[in-house]
């Protein structure tokens, strides 16, 4: 069997999106921070993803919070979204046409995503080519200031 490529991936929801309710699971509830669990689409998170204007960001917290409230949910899966973003990223990567501005979305605390095409390298430079400042902390990259633009 051929392995999906990533817009495959992106455009194959599986079920999804879904609430799951953990209300029964109290070590759950405490660990994703409520009872109902939505576990989004991929394309869910494309289309935000795909929304972000040069000069704005947006992080994946404020992603996950945003599809929640939509969805009447208490809180997005984080896992998924991570591997979601990172499909969507890649799939853009992947299309001649139909190209999103996967740079723009940064993981929470304004972090930069080593998992995106180029890894930090080129969401450095993409960013810095829009204006933004990134900086070092450590071994990790973030955008100063970047609630300003969210």
């Amino acid at each position: 069997m051929a392995k999906k490529t990533y817009n495959e991936k992106l455009n194959s929801p599986g079920g999804l999106p879904c609430i799951e309710d953990l209300s029964g699971k109290p070590e759950a509830v405490a660990r994703w921070g409520g009872a109902k669990l939505l576990v989004a689409a991929p394309m869910q998170y494309n289309e935000i993803m795909a929304g972000v204007p040069k000069g704005r960001l947006n992080t994946t917290d404020r992603m996950r919070a945003a599809l929640a409230a939509q969805a009447g949910a208490d809180v997005t899966c984080p896992l998924t979204c991570g591997i979601f973003t990172n499909i969507c990223a890649h799939a853009s990567e992947e299309r001649e046409s139909d190209k999103i501005p996967w740079w723009r979305t940064l993981k929470a605390r304004g972090e930069l995503n080593e998992k995106y095409p180029g890894g930090i390298e080129l969401q450095k430079q993409l960013l810095e080519t829009e204006g933004h400042r990134v900086i070092q902390k450590g071994k990790r990259f973030f955008v100063a200031d970047y609630e300003a633009f969210c």
